[in-house]
């Protein structure tokens, strides 16, 4: 047993002076103010939950969608190393085939778990039962319509990871869809050009998510509310990118107050995060990376170069309260992918994944099951 004193420590929503131990790589018992026991001293500095990313494409030069282990692999240790200690990949728009492999990649990263890499808690699959109105950077060539058998084929590759699927909500067959597939995992509104009352019909039926809010669907109007007005007004989650670049920073304080402890964080990342400027591939089309900005050649917008990590201290620099950034990048993510029990959070019987942090969330350390990643 390993005791971590003298730290200002994320619990339950704020920060407390005192410390904790670590028994078998999870937390045994918190410790309120100063402890005169021997241990780990931090100094005063700032502990927070290991990171959960449900929305990442990739990193690293590489991709979830290549269908590549030693890839996905790389990915997960470019995670833990900047504070990211557990995910759930993204796939991509692309043929069933070419899923299942890609699927089969997640299960085996799962059960094998290796040393300093990000925990492979989920799986979300981002397509391919999307609008081509707001395709946005998926492949068009492979959308398809709501397919209960599909999904389910792609269910048992995936050896109970599939945590979230996504649905265009104005498609023939997604209220139907809706119903069956929230029995098994979270169901997300996406890449969907719905109306108001398109959106509330999925809502009601079971969906209870809302992948990347305000990007690949239609905006606010007074007399056209939209997905967003629909999933604001019912216990809805809603995925944020903030990167500065998918989301201005008025409309990133305007989700948290549209959706008050119902942001989740992501980082909506592809494999040119953490690379630099240059042409990358995404779901079979060129992606070009440009002072941090990753686009189609067509112009369109594409996912984010950014880590989640980066993405959290991004919005406590847009004005969102410290604590409540650093809970939408954990505890938040971790509900939805019904991973609660183990990770997201610093309370005892969780697995113990920690950044310690300077009081301006400068990562300092990334420690997983207690032990430090270097």
């Amino acid at each position: 047993m390993v005791l971590y004193k003298n730290a200002n420590v994320l619990i339950e929503g704020s920060f407390r002076y005192g410390g904790f131990r670590v028994k078998q790589g999870r937390f045994s018992d918190i410790i309120c103010g100063v402890c005169a026991e021997s241990g780990v001293d931090l100094e005063g500095q700032y502990v927070i939950p290991g990171l959960v990313d449900i929305h990442s494409h990739g990193n690293s030069g590489a991709d979830f969608s290549d269908g590549e282990y030693d890839g996905l692999v790389k990915m997960a240790r470019y995670l833990a190393q900047n504070g990211v200690t557990s995910f759930a990949p993204a796939s991509m728009t692309l043929p069933y085939a070419v899923l299942e492999r890609v699927f089969g990649n997640a299960v085996r990263l799962r059960d094998e778990a290796p040393s300093g890499c990000a925990r492979m808690m989920g799986i979300h699959m981002e397509g391919p039962f999307f609008s081509m109105a707001k395709k946005g950077a998926q492949n068009g060539a492979y959308l398809k319509l709501p397919d209960l058998d599909a999904f389910g084929r792609l269910y048992d590759a995936a050896d109970g990871t599939l945590r979230i699927v996504d649905v265009a909500a104005e498609l023939p067959g997604a209220v139907e869809f809706t119903r069956e597939a929230a029995k098994h995992c979270c169901v997300s509104v996406a890449h969907t050009d719905c109306s108001y009352e398109e959106a509330a019909a999925v809502f009601d039926a079971g969906a209870s998510h809302l992948t990347h809010l305000y990007n690949a669907m239609p905006g606010i109007h007074h007399r056209r509310p939209g997905p967003i007005g629909a999933a604001s007004e019912r216990a809805v989650v809603a995925e944020l990118i903030c990167d500065g670049r998918h989301v201005h920073e008025s409309a990133v304080r305007m989700a948290f107050k549209l959706f008050p402890g119902r942001i989740c964080l992501i980082s909506d990342a592809l494999r040119c995060c953490g690379m630099p400027d240059g042409q990358y591939m995404l779901g079979g089309q060129e992606v070009f990376l440009s002072g941090g900005v990753a686009k189609l050649g067509d112009g369109t917008l594409a996912g984010s170069s950014m880590n989640l990590y980066d993405c959290m201290r991004m919005a406590v620099s847009f004005g969102i309260p410290r604590e409540q950034a650093v809970l939408a990048a954990t505890q938040i993510p971790a509900r939805e992918i019904g991973a609660e029990d183990e990770i997201g959070a610093i309370a005892p019987g969780l697995l113990a994944d920690f950044v310690v942090c300077t009081e301006d969330l400068t990562r300092l350390a990334v420690y997983q099951g207690g032990e430090r990643i270097q």
